[in-house]
C-alpha cells in the first residue's frame, strides 16, 4: 500500500501523485502507448523522471497530426480521450475503448488499409515495424476483451499483492578541496549532480563522476545556493548583496535581483528556495523576500526587514524557505527570541499570499520535504540526529510519529542542517556532528604561525587578549546544552580557567586597560546586564548594568573611568553609550543617529573612538573624538566591521565587506589624519567566520600578529555519507 509501481514515463496522473487506481489508470497508459505507436515519438519527455512526473500531470499530449497528417480526426480523438487527465473524462471500461476503436473499420474489409476509415495507420504502424500485429481489426477486438477480462485481477493483483522492498544503498563521497565544511552539499532534484561551496566559489560534481569542477562566474559567491525545481540551473547569493542565476548548461550568471541593506547583511547561507511557477523565496537578516526568477526588486514576505542584529524589533527570524508539491506552501524555520536571544527553533507552514504561518514541530534545523514509496515526509535535525516524520502536502498535516534516519548529523550555527534530499529518494549529509574551533596566530601575510590550546568541541567567540599579551579571554559554547561562559587562557602555560559559570549566556568579554579585571554582557534575571569580575576569577561579579533593552560592553578607556557599550533601540537600532565607573555610575548617550552605531573602540590614548555606522548604506568604519565634539572621519569606503586599534595607537585594523583584513595608518595631535586603506590578507582561506556581532580577533601590542577563532579540522578528508533508497535505510 502506498507504493507507487510502474514504469514513469506511462503512468497515469493518478498513478504519479500516488493515489488509488483503477482500470482507467490502464486506460490512460494504453493510450500513451497508442500514441507512441502513432507518432512515433514519446508522449511525455524530460530530462529526469520528476520532469516526466510533471509533464504527466502539467502538459498536453501533443498534437498527433502534427507529427503524421495521414492520422484520422476520429483515431486522434479515441487517444486524446484515453489521455484525459481527470479518469471520469476517459473511457469508462476497455469494453468501450474497444467498440469506440471497432467502428473505424468498414463492414466490407476488415483490413486496416489506407483506404479504409483509418487512412495513415498502416502507414505509421510500419514505420514502427508494429504493422503485423495490427493488421486485422478483429484483433483489436481481441486486444479489448483480452483487457476488460484481465484488468480486474490485475488491479486485484496490484492492491494485494505486497510492494517491492526497496533496497538502501550507502557509500561516501570526498569533499573538494577548501570545501566549507559549515554547508552542506545540495543535491539536485533529479539526484544527478551535487554542488559545494568552497572558498574559491561554487563546484559541480555529478554522482557518476569521481571528481568536483568549480562552476565558472560563482567566485564571489556565498554560501547561500539552492537548485532550480528542473535541476538545470543553481541560484545563488554573492558578497555585495546579490542574488544570481547560473545555466550549468553554460553561460555567465545572470542577476536577478539585489538587496542592500543598512546592516550589509547577505542573503542567508543556503536559505532559498524556488518553485516551478518561477516564484524564488530567500531569507536574509532574519526576514523572508520573493522575487521572480526572472529578475526583479525582492519584496518583504515575511519578517520585520529589521537587520538581524536588532533582534529587539524582532519576535522571531526566518530562515530556510522549501517548497512543498503545490509550489503554493512552504516550510520555513522559524526561530524565536526567547529572553531577547535567539531560541528554539520550530518549522513552520506558509503560503506565498499570506503573512501567517502555522507550527508544525520543534527542530533545530530547516525541514526538507521527499516522497518516498508514494508518501510525504519531512527530513529535519533534532538533538543531534536527523530524524523523519510523515507529512501528508495535500492537507499540510503530520500523519506520523518521528523516527531516526542517522544517530548523528551536522547543523551550523545558523541552524543549517548538513544534509540535502532529491527528488528521487538519495540523501546525502555529514554525520560528523559538532564543528571543531581553533584559536590561531596569523602573521600579516595571513600566514598561519601557531594554535592556542586544543580544537574546541563547541563554538569559540570573541577572542580578547589581555593588555600585556599574556592571556586571552575568549566565549566558549557547550557543545551539548549550546550555552556559553567566558574562560581564561594562559598563552606561555595553555592552560585555561572558568570565569563564568551562570547557566545563561556570558558573552563578548572585554580587558580593564591595567588588566586586572573583564567585563562581559550576560542575560538574568529578565534582563540584560554588564558584569566585572577579577580576571584572576577571585572573588565575585559585580553588576555594572542593567537594561531592558540588549547591551553589549565594547571597551575600556585607559583611565579605568568609564566603559563605551552598545545598546538597542527599536527606533534608532543601535547607539554608543558611556557608563562612568565611578561616582553614581548614570549612563549618558555618546552617539545616536537613526542609523545604526556600534562597536565603539577607544584609542590607546583615549583620546578617539573607531566604530562601525550603516549610515552610508552599509557599514563603514569611522572615527569620532573622545568625549563627542562633533568632528567625524571615515575611515572605510568599501565596507567594514570589526575595527581594532594597534598598541601605540598609530594603526587602526578593520574587516572589509570581501571579508579581508585592511590596516590604515593613522596620525594624531592636534587631529585625526587617516593614510591610505591597504590590504594585509583575505580571511577566506583561514575559514574565519566574521559576522557583526561574531567571533572577531585580536591585535598583538606591534600589530604584527593577529589572533582568530578558525576551523580546528582539516577539511581534505571529510567525508559525506549518500544514501540510495534513505527510507529504506531509516526503516532497517
Amino acid at each position: 500500500p502506498g507504493t507507487v509501481m510502474g514504469t514513469v514515463a506511462y503512468m497515469s496522473p493518478e498513478q504519479v501523485q500516488g493515489k488509488d487506481v483503477d482500470h482507467r489508470s490502464d486506460i490512460f497508459s494504453f493510450g500513451i502507448i497508442l500514441h507512441e505507436m502513432l507518432s512515433g515519438q514519446r508522449v511525455f519527455t524530460g530530462e529526469s523522471q520528476v520532469e516526466v512526473m510533471h509533464a504527466i500531470l502539467k502538459q498536453d499530449p501533443p498534437e498527433l497530426s502534427e507529427t503524421n497528417a495521414k492520422i484520422s480526426p476520429q483515431l486522434e480523438k479515441i487517444v486524446r480521450r484515453c489521455l484525459e487527465k481527470k479518469p471520469e473524462q476517459r473511457f469508462h471500461s476497455a469494453h468501450d475503448l474497444g467498440f469506440a476503436l471497432s467502428t473505424l473499420t468498414t463492414a466490407s474489409d476488415s483490413r486496416l488499409e489506407a483506404t479504409t476509415a483509418l487512412p495513415g495507420l498502416s502507414e505509421s504502424l510500419s514505420a514502427t515495424g508494429l504493422a503485423g500485429v495490427f493488421s486485422n481489426a478483429r484483433l483489436w477486438m481481441a486486444v479489448a476483451a483480452v483487457m476488460t477480462l484481465a484488468l480486474p485481477f490485475a488491479v486485484k493483483y496490484l492492491r494485494q499483492a505486497p510492494p517491492t522492498e526497496a533496497t538502501p544503498v550507502r557509500f561516501t563521497i570526498a569533499a573538494p578541496e577548501k570545501v566549507n565544511r559549515h554547508m552542506s552539499p545540495e543535491i539536485s532534484p533529479d539526484g544527478r549532480n551535487l554542488v559545494f561551496s568552497t572558498e574559491a566559489g561554487l563546484w559541480l560534481r555529478p554522482l557518476d563522476s569521481l571528481t568536483a569542477q568549480p562552476l565558472p562566474g560563482t567566485e564571489e559567491s556565498t554560501p547561500a545556493f539552492f537548485w532550480s525545481p528542473d535541476s538545470r540551473s543553481i541560484c545563488f547569493g554573492t558578497r555585495d548583496g546579490k542574488l544570481k542565476k547560473l545555466d550549468l548548461a553554460g553561460g555567465t550568471p545572470q542577476v536577478l535581483g539585489g538587496l542592500e541593506l543598512a546592516s550589509g547583511a547577505r542573503i542567508g547561507t543556503g536559505s532559498g528556495a524556488w518553485n516551478r511557477e518561477g516564484v524564488i523565496l530567500f531569507t536574509t537578516a532574519g526576514s523572508l523576500y520573493r522575487v521572480p526568477a526572472t529578475g526583479g526588486q525582492p519584496v518583504l514576505a515575511l519578517g520585520s526587514g529589521q537587520p538581524t542584529q536588532n533582534r529587539e524589533a524582532r519576535e522571531a527570524t526566518y530562515r530556510a524557505p522549501v517548497f512543498l508539491p503545490d509550489g503554493r506552501h512552504f516550510l520555513l524555520l522559524k526561530i524565536l527570541n526567547q529572553q531577547g536571544q535567539q531560541g528554539t527553533g520550530e518549522i513552520h507552514l506558509a503560503a506565498l499570499d499570506s503573512k501567517e504561518t502555522t507550527r508544525l514541530l520543534a527542530a533545530d534545523s530547516q525541514a526538507l520535504y521527499a516522497i518516498s514509496q508514494g508518501r510525504g515526509y519531512l527530513l529535519f535535525a533534532r538533538g543531534g540526529a536527523l530524524l523523519t516524520q510523515p507529512f501528508d502536502a495535500s492537507t499540510q498535516k503530520l500523519t506520523g510519529e518521528p523516527f531516526v534516519v542517522a544517530d548523528k548529523v551536522a547543523v551550523n550555527n545558523q541552524g543549517k542542517g548538513i544534509f540535502s534530499v532529491s527528488d528521487n529518494g538519495i540523501l546525502v549529509f555529514n554525520s560528523s556532528g559538532d564543528f571543531n574551533y581553533q584559536l590561531n596566530w596569523v602573521d600579516r601575510t595571513g600566514k598561519l604561525l601557531e594554535s592556542v590550546g586544543a580544537p574546541a568541541p563547541g563554538r569559540l567567540d570573541s577572542p580578547r587578549l589581555s593588555p600585556d599579551g599574556k592571556q586571552v579571554a575568549v566565549v566558549r559554547e557547550d557543545a551539548q546544552t549550546k550555552t556559553s561562559d567566558i574562560y581564561v587562557i594562559d598563552l606561555a602555560r595553555g592552560v585555561s580557567s572558568r570565569l563564568t559559570f551562570d547557566p545563561g549566556e556570558d558573552r563578548f568579554p572585554i580587558w580593564s586597560r591595567d588588566g586586572s579585571h573583564i567585563a562581559w554582557q550576560a542575560y538574568r534575571d529578565g534582563a540584560w546586564q554588564i558584569y566585572q569580575k577579577l580576571a584572576s576569577g577571585i572573588g565575585p561579579e559585580e553588576s555594572l548594568l542593567k537594561s531592558e533593552a540588549r547591551i553589549i560592553p565594547d571597551s575600556w578607556s585607559p583611565d579605568g573611568r568609564h566603559l563605551i557599550y552598545t545598546r538597542g533601540d527599536p527606533k534608532t537600532k543601535s547607539d554608543l553609550w558611556v557608563l562612568p565607573l565611578t561616582g553614581e555610575r548614570k549612563p549618558f548617550l555618546f552617539l545616536q543617529t537613526p542609523f545604526e552605531e556600534r562597536g565603539g573602540r577607544l584609542s590607546p590614548d583615549g583620546r578617539w573612538i573607531a566604530y562601525e555606522s550603516d549610515d552610508q548604506g552599509r557599514n563603514e568604519i569611522s572615527v569620532q573624538p573622545f568625549p563627542a565634539s562633533g568632528g567625524k572621519w571615515q575611515i572605510s569606503t568599501t565596507g567594514g566591521i570589526h575595527p581594532r586599534w594597534r598598541a601605540d595607537g598609530k594603526e587602526l585594523y578593520f574587516i572589509s565587506n570581501d571579508n579581508k583584513l585592511m590596516a590604515v595608518e593613522v596620525k594624531s595631535g592636534s587631529g585625526f589624519e587617516a593614510g591610505v586603506t591597504k590590504t594585509l590578507f583575505d580571511l577566506a582561506p583561514l575559514r574565519v567566520s566574521n559576522g557583526p556581532f561574531s567571533s572577531g580577533y585580536s591585535v598583538s601590542a606591534a600589530g604584527e600578529r593577529f589572533l582568530f577563532v578558525t576551523q580546528g579540522q582539516e577539511v581534505a578528508n571529510l567525508q559525506y555519507t549518500v544514501v540510495v533508497n534513505w527510507l529504506a535505510e531509516a526503516k532497517k
